[in-house]
């Protein structure tokens, strides 16, 4: 990679880091599901006007808005609302991993490598210490880890639709597919809006609501995170192999992690921070580790 692709996935995966952030800043001020309709209503218009459509069935692009956007933000953004911390939340979410190679072993009679397993077993380990270690750090409630694991599904599910609408991973359409699968989680965020945060309390208090925080927090997430990070994310996808592109993700959680520490003064005891850094760890053996085991096979065939 060049150094100003290096550059470039660096300011993605610092986007997509502070974002964690950004979604709890929004919170103060706006519920779950007011704050993830606006922002896929900003994503949305006016960029269908000037991207085109990309060429995929209408069904598929409604099964990814509903897995990936609708379902993994809805999800996500309540997560963070009841108390799971940013930071946590950040690397959680990012057991996606786990979930779409079981799920492509299940659909595609995928092989799972022993590396994977490996990685597997870390992270179950550093989630059951990053949960029984409560005491004096980051609380972490039953609820919200059912709920940022629901997430993780829902975008794992999002990655199995992508991969059966583009069997020969064209990445040049990334964007184009995240700008229209944005039309569809709209309505189901605000109807779920008006069920169950009573829309017209926030209109009537709308100074009080949409604050200029909550204004820029929902701008940083619809244009930064989203049309700048995914736009950025396709194009060094397009021009470099997905192996050397892929494991820079695992930047993200400790960004968000980081910035959480930093901006929200999230404070993980002693214990959660190892079994964070199992977590991690797993992470890294399982994205990464088939690869370089493949590497070093093909250098030494004996």
């Amino acid at each position: 990679m060049t150094l100003r692709d290096w550059l470039l996935a660096m300011i993605v995966v610092t986007v997509w880091g502070i974002n964690f952030v950004v979604i709890k800043t929004g919170l103060h001020s706006l519920p779950p599901f007011m704050l993830a309709g606006l922002r896929f209503t900003l994503v949305a218009f006016p960029a269908i006007f000037m991207i085109r459509r990309p060429p995929i069935k209408l069904k598929w692009l409604v099964a990814y808005g509903l897995s990936i956007s609708f379902g993994q933000f809805a999800l996500l953004f309540s997560a963070i609302a009841i108390g799971l911390p940013p930071g946590i939340a950040s690397l959680l979410i990012q057991i996606q991993a786990f979930f779409t190679i079981g799920l492509s072993a299940l659909l595609y009679a995928e092989r799972i490598h022993a590396m994977q397993i490996i990685g597997m077993v870390l992270t179950g380990s550093g989630m059951g210490l990053l949960v029984l270690a409560q005491g004096g750090g980051a609380h972490i409630s039953s609820l919200g880890l059912l709920l940022i694991l629901g997430a993780a599904l829902c975008w794992a599910i999002g990655n199995i639709i992508n991969k059966a609408m583009m069997p020969k991973k064209d990445a040049s359409h990334i964007l184009a597919i995240v700008v229209w699968a944005s039309l569809v989680p709209i309505l189901p965020f605000f109807a779920c809006s008006l069920l169950f945060e009573d829309p017209a309390a926030l209109f009537a208090d709308f100074s009080q609501h949409f604050t200029v925080t909550a204004f820029l927090s929902t701008l940083y997430l619809a244009y930064g995170a989203t049309i700048i990070g995914y736009g950025l994310w396709g194009a060094l996808l397009a021009r470099y192999e997905s192996w050397r592109i892929a494991p820079l993700s695992l930047m993200v959680p400790i960004i968000g992690m980081s910035s959480s520490m930093l901006i929200l003064h999230e404070r993980p005891n002693s214990f959660q921070l190892v079994g964070m850094g199992i977590i991690l760890l797993g992470l890294g053996v399982t994205v990464i580790g088939p690869t370089l085991l493949r590497k070093y096979r093909t250098r030494n065939p004996s």
